[in-house]
């Protein structure tokens, strides 16, 4: 139940010629603190209740628990959420043992691009693709709750 997982901005889409699979996913939020965020996501045309706990203080670790629920159960949530909806592309991509989750923001967050590989350990290497760009490992503005509070289009 500990996810470890690191954040890297995107240079380039040249991940997407790489990637065998694509889905779009929406996603709100019932709970947007920092010490339990709780997500309601629709993920092609099934639904996922997650709750994440706070993460490490180097940003590599965080508790997060996980629930498969119906579309419907997820749209229903999604009536009760808190302003401001994540839509986006997950694109995934094979590096060597790991698969990399590039996020393609649209909306508010029309722009910004996100990629986390996910890790055995804190320790474990991985393969840099060429269009992986700066590490935000950690940085709390990246984290989709926040995105949903502060979007991209603001950072400016």
């Amino acid at each position: 139940m500990i996810e470890i997982e690191r954040k890297f901005l995107v240079k380039s889409t040249a991940f997407k010629a790489e990637a065998f699979k694509q889905t779009r996913i929406v996603q709100g939020f019932l709970n947007t603190d920092k010490a339990r965020t709780v997500r309601v996501r629709l993920k092609g045309e099934q639904g996922f209740i997650t709750v994440k706990g706070p993460s490490s203080s180097d940003g590599l670790e965080r508790f997060e628990w996980e629930k498969e629920i119906t579309a419907l159960e997820a749209e229903a949530l999604f009536k009760i959420c808190e302003e401001g909806v994540i839509d986006k592309t997950r694109y995934e991509v094979k590096a060597g043992k790991h698969t990399f989750e590039i996020d393609e923001f649209y909306g508010d967050n029309d722009g910004l691009i996100v990629a986390e590989v996910e890790l055995e350990t804190k320790e474990d290497q991985f393969i840099k693709p060429e269009w992986l760009g700066t590490e935000v490992t950690g940085e709390i503005k990246y984290y989709n709750s926040q995105l949903s509070k502060h979007p991209f289009k603001l950072w400016k």
